[in-house]
């Protein structure tokens, strides 16, 4: 219980310092969550890198969760460590499809790696790096493959073709539509 109460404590002190930009303060298994702004962004990785109560200074992975029936449907989740502190501290925010978010490379150079990650398998744009690349697929490949709304066998299959002794590369042609079964 001690340590709960020293969270909380902890979190209400995040909230006031950054009042501004945080939106909700959560506790689950000893763990903060801070749901924010978008907008906010900036300012709250480098109050929380730089300040000296915080010093969360390892960001350990940016993880993008896809809800697609919601208005906001993607979920941007940063992973943040204080080595000083020993805790791990969730930063949520939220986008709709067509929007962006700009890039915390300047406080975490880290960020580069998982920005290009998301941005490849998710189609999120990070505005302020200028390296999103694909990093997980293929340079030709089309759509972004981590989505919901992706199709499960894909839309180009490679084979090999005994015949001309190359690979072939070809649309996929479903003759059943496999994500809407009727079951009445």
């Amino acid at each position: 219980m001690i340590v709960n109460q020293l969270l909380v404590k902890y979190g209400q002190y995040l909230s006031r310092s950054c009042l501004k930009g945080i939106s909700i303060v959560k506790f689950k298994q000893n763990l903060i969550s801070l749901i924010i702004y978008k907008e906010s962004l900036i300012y709250i990785c480098n109050f929380l890198k730089n300040h000296t109560n915080t010093q969360y200074k390892t960001l350990i992975d940016i993880t993008v969760v896809d809800y697609p029936l919601k208005k906001n449907r993607f979920e941007i989740i940063y992973v943040l460590l204080s080595p000083l502190r020993n805790t791990r501290l969730l930063v949520k925010t939220q986008l709709t499809v067509l929007s962006s978010i700009c890039s915390i490379t300047k406080y975490y150079s880290v960020a580069t790696w998982f920005e290009r990650e998301a941005w490849d398998t998710f189609g999120v744009f990070f505005i302020g790096n200028y390296d999103l690349r694909r990093i997980l697929t293929d340079y030709g490949f089309e759509g972004h493959p981590f989505r919901k709304d992706f199709p499960l066998s894909g839309y180009v299959e490679l084979r090999y073709d005994e015949n001309q002794k190359r690979i072939i590369s070809e649309f996929v042609e479903i003759s059943q539509e496999y994500r809407h079964f009727d079951f009445l």
